[in-house]
């Protein structure tokens, strides 16, 4: 059996404070050739073509409030997909609700109308929780996709994303492996725009690995990480984005890697870096393929000797801005509105993982100061 993941895919028309997305148009035209040009032949040479759908897809106006951008795009995107050789999306994400009950429903059938399944939601957080499987070749693999507390997840009483629990999650997964030959876990979260890991993401996954991951990959980063293998199974911390088109981005969202796990007894994995332009992404070679390889072994290379750690610790404190004027506007606000605002940007940062784990690197306790 082969699987073929995609993370980031997005048909982006320019909605919220998105900087003009430029790829719905071509996605309802179903312009293959333009948006995956010689990525295509490897997304159809597969058994199985996953991707991680970051958007609604719907024709709703009705946006949740939230901080970030509403995403979305036209329904009649599914069928450009399914053309192009998608055949299962995950959605355990931070914008399949962007457009709220409405939009989430109108996401399912986009999807159920061309046939591709899905995993990652649910009609409440329980139901989000369900086992994903895919059998192909006598293989069993399931597939437990989560994502970290923004905006979309899964409520007792609502529909939404499955949250990832520390608990609840690892659960899943020992309960995954009694059930199938192999355990592939799709994680949506991290920091975006950083390389590497937190210290709590990286312990989250070799904990995942303990409880019976074969592979764990994390999405959302919108670069390019670093990769270990741990116990036998293979982590890639960062997988970059796979079709997220906007205007005026740097390279390093223009940037990523198809994985490819090929699986019979064991489960192996190759990488398959690409880049972006404007609408069309396109396999890496020459000296873009050695360069962009070159740069991931030295991050990982930084796994194995520790200085990755320094390394978070300087993306933090290269980005304590935004955090600093979210801790200072609670106090300092001016009016009730203004307040409210300061409050709902804070208490974004305490409930979304990756944002808390950087106020823990920012702001140390005593106990992290004191006498060693």
């Amino acid at each position: 059996m082969k699987l073929l993941i995609g993370a980031d895919l997005v048909p982006t028309s320019p909605v919220g404070d998105i900087p003009g997305g430029i790829s719905e148009g071509a996605f309802i035209d179903g312009d293959l050739d333009a948006l995956f040009s010689d990525v295509l032949p490897l997304m159809r040479s597969v058994d199985r073509m996953i991707v991680n759908l970051e958007c609604a897809l719907t024709d709703s106006d009705n946006a949740i409030k939230k901080i970030g951008p509403n995403i979305k795009a036209s329904p009649a995107c599914a069928v450009t997909l399914k053309q192009a050789g998608v055949t299962d999306c995950v959605l355990a994400n931070n914008h399949v609700f962007d457009y709220g009950i409405e939009g989430l429903k109108d996401t399912l059938a986009a999807l159920d109308s061309v046939g591709i399944p899905y995993t990652g939601v649910g009609v409440n957080d329980t139901d989000s929780r369900r086992l994903y499987y895919i059998e192909e070749e006598g293989k069993r693999v399931a597939v437990v996709n989560v994502c970290e507390h923004e905006y979309t997840y899964a409520l007792p009483d609502r529909m939404g994303a499955n949250p990832f629990d520390p608990f609840l999650t690892m659960a899943d997964i020992r309960r995954a492996k009694k059930t199938a030959d192999f355990v592939v876990v799709l994680y949506h979260g991290g920091k975006e725009n950083c390389r590497y890991p937190s210290p709590r993401l990286r312990n989250a996954c070799l904990e995942m690995v303990h409880n019976g991951a074969d592979t764990v990959i994390t999405q959302h980063s919108h670069c390019i990480g670093c990769y270990e293998t741990y116990e036998g199974a293979h982590i890639l911390y960062g997988q970059g984005n796979f079709h997220f088109a906007l205007t005026g981005e740097e390279e390093i969202w223009n940037t990523g890697l198809l994985v490819e796990l090929e699986i019979t007894d064991r489960v192996e994995m190759k990488l398959h870096p690409f880049v972006a332009d404007g609408i069309t992404v396109s396999l890496a070679k020459g000296e873009r393929y050695e360069a962009l390889m070159g740069e991931l072994a030295a991050r990982n290379e930084e796994l194995k000797s520790g200085l990755w750690r320094q390394r978070w610790t300087e993306f933090c404190h290269a980005n304590r801005g935004i955090y600093d004027y979210a801790a200072e506007n609670v106090g300092r606000a001016e009016t009730e509105e203004a307040r409210a605002a300061a409050v709902e940007h804070f208490a974004h940062y305490l409930d979304c993982e990756a944002h808390a784990d950087v106020w823990r690197e920012l702001y140390p306790t005593r106990n992290q100061t004191n006498e060693k």
